[in-house]
């Protein structure tokens, strides 16, 4: 173990020690740092989106100050320590590699890599029985946790040949959100019917191998700086934002969107 690492322990063993450690670290439990582990890890993935490489430093350090709380708070329970973590780790990734350690140099084709990599998980998972989507994480991201469950009907063979089949369901679930929607917008059977399109709209980024996740982030980022554009505009035309009119801010949207296009083509 590196010095550095093996320091970074000792500090966190000294934040949770009961005579001399930090007051705020010493309350914590697994369950309260759960909300800071998935802040952390969506914080490493904006520095990467914001292509902030030297943030991603950092964030990448909180994230590990993660695991090492985690590791810490095992340990005190006596129920693992940093080392099982690791070594587990190492485990799991020389036995799902086997093209490469195993059989060093072997040349698999992306397909046979996955067909691989799923039958080394299906062995797994029966060592261990369990319901289908048991293993998918209730506290994922709901875009995140629906994408893991179609993948894992896939790989049962449950699935569209290709996007196709999920595009022409969707088209299907507008249909069926458009017609509960007119009889009762207020029911629990559109708010259902709702759910089943975003649901299908997720197996479409899935089949053409896009993170839903990233996509709706993306889309958000991207209205942001539209409607500030919308902003700017009203205010060359000295019109406050919130004195707009909905005709004005959809002029000034379609002026944002046709700049934006003249940009893409020059």
């Amino acid at each position: 173990m590196s010095a550095s690492l093996q320091q970074l322990l000792e500090i966190m063993a000294t934040l949770r020690d009961p005579q001399k450690g930090c007051a705020w670290d010493q309350q914590q439990s697994f369950e309260t740092i759960v909300p800071h582990t998935l802040e952390e890890a969506y914080e490493v993935a904006d520095s990467i989106e914001q292509q902030d490489f030297v943030g991603l430093k950092d964030e990448l350090g909180d994230l590990l100050f993660q695991v090492i709380f985690y590791a810490q708070l095992g340990k005190e329970a006596g129920l693992f320590e940093f080392e099982d973590i690791v070594k587990g780790l190492n485990d799991k990734l020389v036995r799902r590699h086997p093209h490469v350690f195993d059989t060093p140099n072997s040349t698999l084709s992306e397909a046979e890599l996955n067909a691989q990599w799923q039958a080394i998980k299906d062995k797994e998972r029966s060592a261990k029985p369990v319901r289908f989507g048991d293993d998918v994480p209730l506290n994922l991201p709901a875009l995140s946790r629906a994408a893991k469950i179609q993948k894992r009907a896939a790989s049962l063979g449950f699935d569209w040949p290709t996007y196709q089949g999920a595009l022409d369901k969707v088209a299907e679930e507008v249909t069926e959100v458009s017609e509960a929607l007119s009889h009762d917008p207020d029911s629990e059977h559109s708010a259902e019917e709702l759910g089943d399109l975003l649901f299908a709209t997720v197996n479409v980024a899935r089949h053409i191998k896009r993170d839903p996740e990233q996509l709706l982030r993306r889309a958000s980022d991207k209205f942001i700086a539209r409607f500030s554009a919308i902003e700017g505009i009203l205010a060359q035309r000295e019109i406050a934002l919130s004195d707009a009119s909905l005709a004005q801010m959809d002029e000034a949207w379609e002026e944002v969107k046709r700049r934006q296009r003249s940009g893409e083509n020059n």
